[in-house]
């Protein structure tokens, strides 16, 4: 089992930055790609961005390429989501998640899901 627990969530004005963090505990001695999803209100979960474990492929959904940046540090347990020029659209909850393998919009759902941190992007 893989634990995870996002933080950094927040407010911000349209066009502000914000940095989610997402630590994983528990059974981390396998190498995991981690990644995000959000969900807005009344909509679809959907993906965000994905990092594999080597830090060497990573995904973004066509609506935050060139916004968002996702890494991961050395020890490869605590994935970070960079977002910046924020949309009043990007408003959502931001869920961290891990699979064994590298994940992206067109591919299942992750094994591992955090709770959720929201981000609230006001115009």
């Amino acid at each position: 089992q893989v634990q995870l627990v996002e933080s950094g969530g927040g407010s911000v004005q349209a066009g502000g930055s914000l940095r989610l963090s997402c630590a994983a505990s528990g059974r981390t001695s396998i190498h995991y790609a981690m990644g995000w999803f959000r969900q807005a209100p009344g909509k679809e979960r959907e993906f965000v961005a994905s990092i594999s474990w080597g830090h060497s492929n990573t995904y973004y959904a066509d609506s935050v390429k060139g916004r968002f940046t996702i890494s991961r540090d050395n020890a490869g347990n605590t994935v970070f989501l960079q977002m910046n020029s924020l949309k009043p659209d990007d408003t959502a909850v931001y869920y961290c998640t891990a699979d064994g393998s590298l994940f992206n919009s067109e591919s299942g759902g992750p094994l591992y899901w955090g709770k959720g941190t929201q981000v609230t992007v006001s115009s």
